[in-house]
């Protein structure tokens, strides 16, 4: 039962259709690595209990005849050791599967997801069978060692409330990864007539000192000029950047504070609506409306009672 409560516990949880078991290879190595340490837990306890009788055989029966009162006093003693052995066993199975529920949980909650197990299919015959065949084809027709994967187990749950909102965030990453393709763009489009602009502005300065080499002073003026046409663009275009950055914080700020204020005109809305309910109900139309209510009301409570007679 312990192996059995193991096995099924995740088929409940993991329904996939491959495999003997209903698991994918990654689940059923898991299966097996976990069925491989019950039998070993397993075949600790039925050590125990046979050194329980072999025990009582070493230190009772040295003797060729006993009477009815010590043969009851040896079976009375036996039984309480071995109770007491399977109850501990048992115990230990239960905190077992305990702490393997929690590690199955535990992961399941990074993932925001609810798994449910059904108890019920833990005591049907049918699949208890299956996996006792599962168990003797695995662990007596070869002798399989644990896979490597098996060293650090990981769950990866995979249902729709996971996939659900893994699907949301990839698709706010991507909505994002967007925006800022857009903006990357428009930043260098920017850039790249910045440069335009920049090898023009050279290209006439070098024209300029070709035709005008012998006159210093100009072309000293015109290279100013030029720098500082330069020198105005390249602020303008830090300026432009700068006016962006600032805008989109400033629409996010507003955003913000919009929401605010919608939720303060909500509130105030009700808070009115309250206080109108209030001053309807203190009104002398809606006092009159009530008391007319309540003698109709009378009224028809005597008309059944005159009926009921």
């Amino acid at each position: 039962l312990f192996t059995y409560f193991s096995v099924y516990l995740s088929l409940c949880l993991y329904p996939y259709l491959q495999a003997e078991l209903g698991l994918n290879e990654h689940h059923q190595n898991e299966v097996i690595n976990y069925m491989r340490f019950a039998r070993f837990k397993r075949g600790l306890c039925l050590k125990t209990v046979d050194s329980c009788f072999q025990d009582l055989k070493d230190s009772r029966l040295v003797e060729e005849t006993f009477t009815v009162d010590e043969v009851i006093d040896m079976l009375d003693g036996l039984q309480t050791v071995v109770h007491s052995e399977v109850e501990s066993e048992l115990i230990n199975t239960t905190y077992t599967n305990v702490l393997l529920l929690r590690q199955l949980f535990s992961q399941a909650e990074k993932w925001y997801l609810k798994l449910q197990t059904d108890v019920s299919e833990l005591e049907n015959r049918e699949l208890l069978e299956q996996v006792a065949e599962f168990e003797k084809s695995e662990f007596t027709s070869s002798n399989k060692k644990p896979s490597a994967d098996l060293i650090k187990p990981k769950l990866a749950p995979l249902n729709e409330g996971g996939s659900e909102l893994l699907n949301k965030t990839v698709a706010f990453l991507q909505e994002e990864n967007e925006k800022l393709k857009i903006r990357l763009k428009t930043i260098e489009t920017q850039a790249t007539a910045a440069l335009d602009e920049k090898s023009k502005l050279e290209k006439s300065l070098k024209d300029l000192q070709m035709i005008q080499g012998d006159q210093n002073t100009n072309t000293n003026q015109d290279i100013t000029e030029l720098e500082n046409k330069v020198a105005a663009l390249k602020s303008q275009f830090e300026k432009t950047l700068n006016d962006s950055t600032a805008n989109q914080k400033f629409l996010e700020e507003n955003l913000v504070t919009t929401k605010h204020d919608l939720l303060k005109v909500q509130n105030q809305l009700s808070t009115a609506e309250k206080e109108l309910e209030k001053k309807f109900q203190q009104t002398a139309a809606y006092r009159n409306m009530k008391e007319i209510l309540t003698k109709k009301n009378e009224q028809i409570k005597d008309l059944r009672k005159k009926l009921s007679k």
